[in-house]
């Protein structure tokens, strides 16, 4: 247990596989050259345009280290990490969907989530993949038992989304920390589904033209969504060659395939969360983040992209096989 314990809190060799390294000059340089091509660019721009991107960058300035330093220094900060990411994007839901209002399936739902992180501190695979039917019968008799039929589905739905979402989507992100080389595979698919947008809107403005989602994404085009396509898969693949260089992963047809989820995976998270939005008849999930709107609405690609990668990945090569598991709860005799 002890080995199990030191595990989760090393941080030395953080920046030992070349991977890693390259995500970081990667990411080092977009800040580098996002203020040179804005201001390069900054003729051409209208003063709105101009304001929203400078926006954004100074948020990102907050997001990417807050996110990476945690990622980055342990296994046990990049699961806490994870969970608290998850919690903010459950805690938007809830005020927007009224889920809040409902206590007791509110409760239910924030404490699966914390669950999940303490499941993927414990390296306990099983109960972390358990918890999922579990929360869902828990949350289905809690609502039964408040004797208020009137408005149960949509409770119980509005639950259950959104524990499948941010609790168990999401969590499969933390999970993938039980993993000695979890920060590259964690680096990817982060780094993917941010640059996916990214693609996308360039590529949208660059020649999109027709619309083919204009009711649930009025500004998203066909071009955008293919351009992104092809150039998020190109770019996970390729660098998903260094990530998984010498495994099972490592063959054109495998990272082919998990550069396409990690495409078509973030495109969709990033529509089905406009389908709630659209729903609820708002614009953003919140106001958080200036030039972002809320954490969810940052996050919002990653929701289905975390747990298909994570079992691409799993079902090729594993995660934290070499390591013993149960490293709290097996002395409990569970």
């Amino acid at each position: 247990m002890k080995e199990g314990i030191d595990y989760l809190f090393t941080y030395s060799n953080a920046l030992s596989h070349p991977a890693t390294r390259v995500f970081l000059y990667l990411i080092a340089g977009a800040f580098i050259a996002a203020p040179l091509a804005t201001l390069a660019l900054s003729a051409k721009m209208s003063e709105k345009t101009r304001k929203d991107v400078w926006t954004r960058y100074w948020t990102w300035l907050v997001i990417a280290p807050a996110l990476l330093v945690p990622v980055l220094f342990c296994p046990a900060t990049a699961i806490i990490a994870i969970a608290v990411a998850s919690m903010l994007c459950y805690r938007e839901y809830a005020r927007a969907t009224g889920l809040f209002r409902f206590r007791s399936l509110s409760a239910i739902v924030a404490i699966s989530i914390v669950l999940v992180a303490l499941t993927s501190l414990d390296h306990w695979y099983g109960m972390f993949m358990a918890l999922t039917p579990l929360t869902i019968v828990i949350v289905a008799a809690t609502a039964v038992l408040a004797d208020s039929p009137q408005g149960f589905i949509q409770r119980v739905s509005l639950a259950c989304v959104a524990y499948v979402l941010f609790g168990s989507g999401l969590g499969h992100l933390g999970y993938i920390a039980n993993d000695p080389n979890y920060r590259p595979i964690l680096l990817l698919i982060l780094v993917s589904v941010q640059l996916n947008d990214i693609f996308a809107y360039v590529c949208g403005k660059s020649f999109g033209r027709r619309k083919l989602f204009p009711n649930t994404s009025p500004n998203k085009t066909l071009g955008g969504h293919l351009g992104a396509l092809v150039l998020t898969t190109a770019f996970a693949a390729g660098m998903g060659h260094l990530v998984f260089e010498g495994t099972k992963l490592d063959t054109p047809w495998a990272l082919l395939v998990l550069g396409l989820i990690i495409s078509i995976g973030g495109q969709l998270g990033d529509l089905l969360l406009g389908s709630i939005k659209r729903d609820l008849g708002i614009k953003d999930m919140a106001a958080t983040l200036p030039g972002h709107g809320g954490f969810l609405d940052r996050l919002n690609s990653a929701l289905l992209v975390a747990p298909a990668t994570f079992h691409l990945i799993g079902y090729a090569i594993g995660f934290g096989l070499d390591r013993t598991p149960r490293v709290f709860t097996a002395a409990l005799g569970m």
